[in-house]
């Protein structure tokens, strides 16, 4: 997937494009259904098929007090663009001169002029421009005018819940995991490296691995059935996100508990990737550590029969179980 990091970058004569502009947060479902349709369309088309996304996100620049927490950070949101399907994609830097470009200055100069959009897919609620004041309909107008059509979508809803970026990261703040994996699509992860904390040196010789300090959405405070991905090796998880409050004064911590684990020799640099598939109970404050120890050693029998009855159901559904 070819990525141009600003409008410059677009080579002169580039185009014809079949594109979608927005923030693509979490690039959850609804995303990817419109991705499917734009590149299905440009291959036939012969055209090319685009995303326009930017960073930071708007309300960084525009609402700096009440800023989001990212579902997906810019890398990890261009990692599943490009498994999506997509030609290329064009990163806006947000800036305030960009937020002031009024709504036709945007669709005649960058979409039409620059990309050469023949089609623009959008949701029915897109806005864009100086103050939001574009949306669909003007887009659409604007179109007839500049040489593009304009395709809108309606929102996708699933088992009660609209699939929109909002909606997965209140999902995910809460702790709701598992309803939030059936909106992406995908369980959610977060990418990091190794952090100082319990149990970390030159080499980890124990089963305990703490995340860097990680700015970006997390879940809600308590303990969850995960899987982390260590350099190139995976290994089943218990993580506990929250202040570890059995151990003194609150210090907020990404802390795996790694079954079956050997040991690996990791540095600062590590990559890290640790996908949370199931919230097992709230974090609370033990009376000792034996009680948490006991705790912990429910937790990883929990956590073996999620991952051998997941093992089962993928055997059943691939035809490979021995059945009777």
């Amino acid at each position: 997937m070819q990525v141009f990091r600003k409008l410059e970058e677009v080579p002169a004569g580039f185009g014809p494009t079949i594109l979608s502009v927005g923030n693509f947060d979490g690039v959850h479902r609804a995303h990817r259904h419109v991705i499917r349709v734009i590149a299905d369309r440009a291959h036939s088309n012969g055209n090319k098929s685009m995303a326009v996304t930017f960073d930071p996100h708007p309300t960084r620049i525009l609402r700096p007090d009440v800023a989001i927490k990212l579902i997906t950070p810019i890398d990890a949101k261009l990692r599943l663009l490009e498994a999506a399907g997509l030609d290329t994609v064009l990163v806006l830097p947000f800036t305030r001169d960009l937020s002031l470009m009024r709504p036709v200055d945007f669709a005649r100069d960058v979409l039409g002029r620059t990309l050469k959009a023949h089609e623009i897919h959008e949701g029915f609620n897109f806005h864009f421009g100086h103050k939001a004041e574009g949306n669909v309909q003007r887009l659409t107008e604007m179109g007839r005018e500049f040489g593009f059509d304009v395709v809108v979508y309606q929102p996708m809803k699933l088992r009660g819940h609209v699939v929109s970026s909002s909606e997965i990261r209140q999902l995910i703040g809460a702790g709701k995991v598992s309803r939030a994996r059936a909106l992406l699509g995908r369980p959610f992860s977060i990418l990091g490296t190794p952090g100082r904390g319990r149990g970390y040196g030159h080499k980890y010789t124990v089963p305990t691995i703490n995340f860097a300090r990680y700015e970006e959405l997390v879940p809600g405070n308590g303990v969850y059935i995960t899987r982390i991905r260590v350099g190139s090796e995976c290994f089943d998880s218990v993580t506990n996100v929250g202040v570890r409050p059995t151990f003194g004064p609150d210090s907020f911590a990404i802390e795996t508990h790694v079954l079956d684990f050997h040991p690996i020799e990791l540095t600062a640099e590590t990559p890290l990737e640790l996908i949370f598939f199931k919230r097992l109970r709230d974090e609370v404050k033990f009376p000792s550590t034996d009680a948490l120890r006991e705790q912990i050693g429910k937790d990883v029998q929990r956590t073996r029969q999620f991952f051998k009855h997941a093992s089962h159901l993928a055997r059943a559904s691939s035809g490979t179980g021995s059945g009777d």
